[in-house]
């Protein structure tokens, strides 16, 4: 029987970086990752760049769970990564915080 190893998780830094309801691209493994502080302090990460004309979500607007794009208002989920239009959708990722540090799941 095959062991199961989950991917390790990655230290971004202080969750401090990201002010209540901001968002900020980090990139990790040559991949832009958007993480997000909603006002309620849940932290949330998805693929930085919309799959409809490569807006940055780092730098939408974010609540209620999801992001707005900033180029053409598109919106996602941040939990699914699920789009408001049927076709569109951004990888989700696990990211969460232990004692002020952001650490993230890249799935494999």
């Amino acid at each position: 029987m095959a062991e199961t190893v989950a991917p390790p998780l990655i230290r971004l830094g202080t969750s401090s970086r990201i002010p209540p309801g901001q968002g900020f691209c980090y990139v990790v493994d040559k991949q832009e990752i958007a993480v997000f502080r909603q006002r309620d302090g849940r932290l949330f990460a998805v693929q930085n760049r919309c799959p409809h004309r490569q807006g940055p979500l780092a730098e939408g607007v974010v609540g209620n769970g999801q992001v707005i794009c900033p180029l053409h208002s598109h919106k996602f989920d941040l939990k699914t990564g699920a789009g408001s239009e049927p076709h569109e959708c951004v990888k989700a990722y696990q990211v969460k915080e232990v004692e002020g540090e952001m650490w993230l799941r890249l799935e494999e």
